[in-house]
């Protein structure tokens, strides 16, 4: 279970990986990927490829996220999750604000 936030070399997209299990155990880690990049008018894309599993407190944070990155201008999208962590998202009615790929 981890967080690796990567920045694009033009400093316009922050990809934020979350790996195996996205629940409160990387609240921290989580919060801090974000806010130790600093940087503003970005994408925070929130790639989901090897999270395994997510719960209402990833579900929070997400959003804690999308308050910190527009309150700097930013937006978040959130980007290859499976279809069980999809259909969570779609219950949580988060297809209605965030961007989903």
């Amino acid at each position: 279970m981890s967080v690796n936030a990567v920045v694009s070399s033009d400093n316009n997209t922050v990809l934020l990986k979350v790996s195996g299990r996205f629940d409160f155990s990387i609240h921290n880690e989580f919060r801090n990927s974000y806010k130790d990049v600093g940087l503003k008018n970005v994408e925070y894309v929130i790639d989901m490829i090897n999270t395994e599993y997510l719960d209402s407190s990833a579900l929070g944070m997400m959003l804690l996220l999308k308050e910190y990155a527009e309150e700097s201008g930013s937006n978040v999208v959130i980007s290859n999750a499976n279809q069980e962590i999809l259909e969570i998202l779609k219950i949580a009615s988060f297809d209605k604000i965030f961007t989903i790929n």
